[in-house]
């Protein structure tokens, strides 16, 4: 009887235990077939299904011409699948030793043997993504190695998976740089510094998506929504206008050792900004575009090119004429118990207000704001504050650096801020905000904000386009504005910029050379660095571009505005006007036969030539019969066209010529053309008249 019970309650338990377990199972379909079938019905969807992110490509930046200035360039990695459907051991094994060849006559670091062994043991391991090669290449390269045996069936039947980076590249090197900007690597982040970063949002564009379905058993591709391609940003910058300027200022930087400096062209009328340059020395003699922008970034004390300023606040409060007179005294004048000094040993003496700023005497206008300010300094302030001295300009570019123009009350106003003050110290600026009051004054008066870009467009069509802003419409006066325009008419006609004066065209501008305090030592001895500067407009009669240079602790005991700055603005200045077709229509060329200087032109084709300098009106002839290609020769009575032979089946001699017909006569004889660049042809890599191996890569450069 005891057995019996044992054997029943050992089979109730078994049969309780199926039962559970029948339970169970039926809960479970209940549960897959109704309430997580959604849930099981996504994870058959994911593995017959795979979405991806299709990433824009990024739109390019582009300088007032349409000329590229930042650009995506595509480049790509090589992975194979060498697991994919289509390929057959009979397939791989077949034509390995082929693309083994291959791979090595392209990479040229291993032999095809070592190449076949890498392939053959990925196959073996099962690799579906394989790294053919660690080197990015090209799109046209990629061209090349899609022929490759297997390579060029595609991925599902040869494996081939090439895997395409977006690469940020300027292709004129470091011109502008800074302003243009940089990316966070490749990553989505999108713009660091510069324009990349203010106009991030329409440059990247829209991602899309891609779906890949398992049809099968292959992976069959398809868009769900394009990506939307980000937008060009067509900039106000001149690139050809950045490279002279850059030359000029680089050219002087390194001539008087400075730390580093800055150039920037502005149209009056726009505020469009055609160049902006900024060097930093690396080391003595290396100076790069890439390090920090100064134009906008740093503001420091502006020296006597803040003078204007004070100048025009005497003159708008009409405390002062320019007619009027004050004593310089001999070169030291005491205020409270510091002592300001003149540059000139002994000093000027009595002199008119004209003669005080054309002369830049510090006792002159520090005398005269002091007098007439000293009871009332927020008079002076406060005109200085309408004229919106004291605000940032608001540009697009991150990174403005604040002016700083001190008010009676602050804790750091003494006695001597005032007349300090009237001088340009114990004031900040950074030269684009110097440069923008220069700039209303050319004017007439109204001062607009600085302009970086003029639109956006797409595929070459504009889908928008900015306006010039007005930040003030009248600084002061026009009484005022007119004196202001004579005092820095002055400056260079009769005062401390004569040696940039010249008979083609007018200057009006001031120069400036500031004492900068250097770390805890101050102005004392040995903690004094200089900072030379130039800041005007011309033509004077009819502005069409104000331009401020910059350079900061030059060297060699020379540091004046006139001659460190002042040349590189003439350089600038002479080179704007010199190819400006519009400055000839504007100011009527047709100056004496003794001051005509007859400008240098690009060697070409005759017949385009012919065409410029009968638009120009200017005289050009030719002592030969010439049939196609001319150098030219600028003589007092002309241009003279002088034939240049292009003898057949050798290099090309493109020396003198421009960029297209360098090009075109480079690539028509069999060379591979990269440039360097822009501007004329200086040099280049291979000798001409020399024999042609078609295919051959020539370098040329242009200045």
């Amino acid at each position: 009887m005891t057995i019996k019970r044992d054997i029943i309650i050992r089979f109730g338990f078994i049969f309780a235990l199926f039962a559970l377990l029948a339970i169970w199972l039926f809960f479970q379909l209940v549960s897959l077939k109704y309430l997580n079938a959604e849930e099981w019905k996504s994870k058959a969807r994911q593995i017959e299904r795979n979405e991806n992110e299709v990433a824009p490509k990024r739109g390019d930046i582009l300088d007032v011409n349409g000329m590229k200035i930042a650009c995506s360039v595509p480049s790509y990695r090589l992975y194979m699948d060498l697991l994919a459907e289509g390929l057959t051991d009979a397939k791989f094994n077949g034509a390995v030793d082929s693309l083994a060849l291959e791979l090595s006559r392209f990479f040229r670091d291993k032999g095809a043997s070592v190449y076949r062994r890498e392939l053959q043991r990925a196959r073996q391991q099962g690799r579906r993504y394989y790294l053919v090669h660690p080197r990015r290449i090209s799109y046209t390269e990629l061209q090349v190695v899609s022929r490759f045996p297997l390579f060029r069936e595609g991925r599902n039947r040869g494996g081939f998976i090439p895997e395409q980076y977006d690469q940020r590249k300027q292709p004129f090197g470091s011109l502008a740089s800074r302003t243009i900007g940089k990316l966070y690597g490749e990553s989505s982040k999108g713009g660091r510094v510069g324009l990349e970063r203010a106009y991030n949002e329409v440059l990247r564009g829209t991602s899309g998506t891609s779906v890949q379905k398992r049809i099968s058993g292959r992976w069959v591709p398809e868009v769900v929504s394009p990506p939307v391609d980000g937008l060009d940003v067509v900039t106000t910058l001149d690139i050809g206008i950045q490279d002279v300027a850059e030359h000029a200022l680089r050219t002087q930087l390194q001539r008087h050792n400075a730390r580093h400096g800055v150039a920037i062209l502005m149209e009056v009328e726009t505020g469009a900004i055609r160049a902006m340059v900024n060097l930093y020395r690396q080391r003595p003699g290396v100076y790069t575009e890439d390090y920090f922008n100064y134009a906008i970034g740093e503001a420091s004390e502006p020296g006597s090119t803040f003078k204007l300023a004070a100048m025009m606040a005497a003159l708008e409060d009409r405390v002062v004429r320019l007619s009027d007179s004050i004593d310089t005294g001999n070169g030291a004048y005491r205020f409270y118990d510091q002592v300001m000094r003149d540059s000139r040993q002994g000093g000027y003496g009595r002199m008119s207000m004209q003669e005080v700023f054309e002369k830049s005497s510090n006792i002159g206008i520090s005398r005269l704001i002091f007098e007439q300010y000293k009871d009332n300094p927020r008079r002076f302030v406060d005109r200085l504050y309408q004229m919106g001295l004291n605000k940032p300009l608001g540009i697009e570019i991150d990174g403005e650096g604040r002016p700083e123009i001190k008010y009676p009350g602050d804790t750091m106003w003494s006695g001597t801020t005032l007349p300090w003050m009237a001088i340009g110290y114990e004031v900040k600026m950074t030269p684009l905000q110097i440069l923008a009051l220069y700039n209303a004054v050319a004017n007439k008066g109204k001062m607009v904000k600085p302009m970086f870009v003029s639109g956006l467009s797409r595929h070459g069509r504009m889908v928008e386009r900015f306006s010039p802003e007005v930040l003030n419409p009248s600084i002061a006066s026009r009484e005022t504005v007119e004196a202001a325009h004579r005092l820095l008419l002055g400056v260079v006609e009769r005062g401390t910029a004569t040696n940039i004066r010249n008979n083609n065209y007018s200057i009006a501008g001031k120069t400036g050379t500031a004492q900068v305090a250097k770390g805890a030592q101050g102005y004392q001895a040995g903690g004094v660095e200089h900072q030379a500067s130039f800041v005007g407009y011309f033509p004077a009669e009819r502005p069409r571009y104000s331009c401020i240079v910059v350079v900061a602790s030059p060297s060699n005991n020379v540091y004046y505005g006139n001659v460190v700055a002042g040349t590189v603005f003439r350089e600038i200045a002479d080179r704007v006007y010199a190819t400006g077709f519009d400055f000839v229509q504007t100011a009527g060329w047709n100056p004496p036969a003794e001051d005509r200087v007859y400008p240098y032109a690009k060697g070409g084709t005759i017949t385009e030539l012919h065409t410029i300098f009968r638009e120009l009106r200017m005289p050009a002839y030719q002592q030969q019969e010439i049939h196609d290609w001319v150098s030219t020769l600028a003589v007092d009575s002309g241009v003279v066209f002088r034939p240049k032979p292009m003898p057949g089946g050798t290099v090309p001699g493109v020396i003198g010529m421009g960029a297209k017909d360098a090009v075109a006569l480079l690539e028509n004889a069999g060379l591979k053309v990269h440039l360097q660049g822009v501007g004329r042809v200086v040099s280049q890599s291979i000798q001409a008249g020399g024999p042609i191996r078609k295919g051959s890569t020539i370098f040329i450069k242009l200045e």
